[in-house]
């Protein structure tokens, strides 16, 4: 049966020589995985730029609901990013949402309210007045509350979770940066140090390992650290 739909790239793999398997998060039919043959051929005619991570489409799909595995009738670029593939922070960020996404929902899992959350975080990666330095960590307080084992006050990210890496100062500072992040989202204005963000990032993550099944390591990690010095 066809269907029609908006989707975000997740991530791809490579699938005999020419055609690829992606995965997408779309609105209306939720976390899908699509074969794409022929499209990693060098041709102007290539939709290979298409499946990008973190890229918006409109879709025309065909949808089975026992097949593992569906195919693309039509699809359209629907939003073009202008920053996210081009800077190499943004695109570090990128990395780092679609891991967080792939490891905390399901195949099929659906989710309108979820979807429309990413889709505005990308609109807010991709604009020029982004806060680079503190997104990952909104990113995480604003996923855990559609995810539904989120906290109600910020204290709840400290106290709910195995480890403990603050110092009695460093917690307090800790749970007032928490505080206003909640507020404000993506544009709080609040400014800690670099080390304070990292110790709350890899905490956020500790948190989150402890509420998915078998997360395993987060390999974005590594870029990440990198492009956040």
């Amino acid at each position: 049966m066809l269907k029609k739909t908006t989707g975000i790239v997740l991530n791809t793999l490579k699938f005999k020589e020419t055609s690829i398997i992606v995965k997408i998060f779309t609105r209306e039919l939720g976390l899908k995985s699509y074969l794409v043959n022929g499209v990693r051929v060098n041709s102007k005619n290539s939709k290979m730029a298409f499946y990008q991570p973190l890229t918006m489409l409109d879709l025309v799909v065909y949808d089975k609901s026992n097949a593992s595995l569906n195919r693309i009738s039509e699809v359209r670029l629907l939003r073009a990013n202008q920053l996210i593939s081009f800077d190499f922070a943004r695109t570090g960020i990128a990395l780092f949402i679609t891991e967080v996404i792939t490891k905390s929902i399901f195949e099929n899992y659906q989710n309108e309210h979820l979807f429309d959350f990413l889709d505005e975080s990308i609109l807010e990666l991709d604009s020029p007045n982004a806060k680079l330095s503190q997104f990952p960590i909104v990113f995480l307080l604003e996923k855990a509350v559609f995810l539904g084992f989120a906290p109600d006050q910020a204290i709840g990210y400290l106290d709910e979770s195995r480890s403990q890496p603050f110092s009695s100062l460093e917690l307090t500072e800790a749970k007032s940066y928490l505080e206003s992040l909640m507020a404000e989202s993506f544009h709080c204005n609040q400014k800690v140090t670099l080390s304070l963000r990292r110790k709350l990032l890899d905490h956020l993550l500790d948190f989150y390992s402890q509420h998915l099944e078998n997360p395993g390591e987060w390999k974005s990690m590594s870029i990440l650290r990198q492009v956040l010095a």
